[in-house]
């Protein structure tokens, strides 16, 4: 059985071993400031049953860069930032549903799939440089318009969260 699948065991039969073995599995304490918090229906936890994310933890997972125009910005901007798939991998999320919140405690619904079937980014730069609050930052979900054009509709802007500061896998 792989160290993943018996966490997942463990996490589903209750067992208080998940978060022990998931943080010798390999999930970091996060050394500088908190921007990222995910719990839920995660195997791998590192600040009691939630997983917290510093920027280096973030900037370590794949990434990807999308060039896109958005509703929100003006021309063609750069987004950096890891994958949420990614993200997911990382935590051994098996929910279908992510309540992204925000700064502000706005917050939305987005299936898993979404993060599964497209290459949707947490983006921490925009044209190279880190995201601050008031330019949308820490973190802004940007959906791949470049890819897809289908994408750039409502609902998926309503998706779009900016400033996000924690993730419930459901």
């Amino acid at each position: 059985m792989s160290l993943r699948r018996f966490i997942f065991a463990a996490a589903a039969l209750g067992l208080g071993l998940a978060t022990s073995v998931a943080q010798s599995a390999g999930l970091a304490t996060p050394t500088g400031d908190v921007v990222l918090t995910v719990s839920g229906r995660i195997a791998a936890t590192n600040v009691g049953p939630a997983a917290a994310f510093d920027m280096t933890m973030l900037d370590a997972l794949p990434r990807r860069i999308t060039e896109t125009e958005t509703p929100w910005t003006k021309g063609m901007v750069r987004f950096e930032g890891p994958l949420g798939a990614a993200l997911l991998d990382e935590l051994g999320a098996t929910g279908t549903v992510l309540k992204i919140t925000a700064l502000n405690d706005y917050a939305v619904e987005v299936p898993v799939e979404d993060f599964r079937k497209w290459p949707v980014i947490l983006a921490t730069r925009k044209d190279g440089k880190p995201m601050s609050v008031r330019d949308k930052g820490p973190i802004f979900v940007i959906y791949p318009f470049d890819v897809d054009r289908s994408l750039y509709n409502e609902k998926i802007f309503s998706r779009s969260a900016w400033q996000v500061k924690s993730i419930e896998v459901r």
